[in-house]
């Protein structure tokens, strides 16, 4: 069936979902779900190698490492389980193969246990449209989900003005006491004119580490829980 085939009033259902969002990409071949992110961290906090913690949640061993290498070693999203509020992508695989079987909208409700306004959102809003008419895929569907959750977040340095002072005036060298003189940052090797790639990173020699900046933290601000920040971060 055709766009131009399509009632108008769906056509128009269809144009007032998506302005409820912006414009996404193509996924291309959508990312494997929360879940097996999920157990792939699982996995890794008990202490196997991404190889082998890729093998078992079924992804290739290059994207289980491009993973833990993007979250430097630390999962980037909750290990806990979602609550039942939004749906699951195994709800999403039987939605699939119920519309497939030519199911109505409640008579897939019923099956899942869902009110059948949240099954006719989701046919509506995160079926693959590419087609040029409306295919329900679970995949897609999933990776159309999760984009859509995702809400942006101020960095911390970026929102927090004093924090980010005194993390710049650390990494910078220019700590000063009352008398004038520097607070030097961690101990580093005696300057040779070897060791050093570049003059201008003389300058480094009296810098504060990211790791001794946020343990310093907890000792200058000890009841002011806005004024933490990871190495990482740093």
């Amino acid at each position: 069936m055709k766009t131009s085939d399509v009632p108008e009033g769906r056509r128009r259902q269809w144009r007032a979902d998506r302005a409820l969002r912006p414009a996404m990409r193509s996924p291309g071949r959508p990312d494997p779900s929360r879940v097996v992110q999920r157990q792939f961290w699982r996995l890794i906090a008990t202490g196997v190698t991404t190889v082998e913690a890729s093998l078992a949640v079924g992804v290739s061993w290059p994207v289980g490492a491009r993973w833990f290498r993007h979250g430097g070693g630390m999962p980037p999203i909750s290990l806990a389980e979602p609550t039942g509020r939004y749906l699951a992508f195994e709800e999403r695989e039987e939605i699939a193969i119920l519309r497939a079987m030519n199911k109505g909208v409640r008579e897939i409700a019923r099956a899942l246990g869902r009110d059948p306004g949240t099954i006719s959102r989701e046919l509506r809003r995160n079926a693959a449209t590419r087609s040029g008419k409306q295919e329900y895929r679970a995949t897609v569907a999933q990776w159309k989900a999760q984009q859509a959750a995702k809400r942006p977040k101020t960095a911390k340095l970026a929102g927090n003005d004093r924090l980010r002072e005194y993390v710049q005036d650390r990494l910078a060298g220019s700590v000063r006491r009352p008398d004038n003189t520097i607070v030097p940052g961690p101990r580093t090797p005696a300057w040779k004119g070897l060791n050093k790639p570049h003059r201008q990173d003389r300058r480094w020699a009296t810098a504060w580490s990211p790791e001794q900046i946020s343990h310093r933290l907890h000792a200058d601000f000890p009841d002011d829980e806005s004024m933490r920040i990871s190495h990482e971060a740093i």
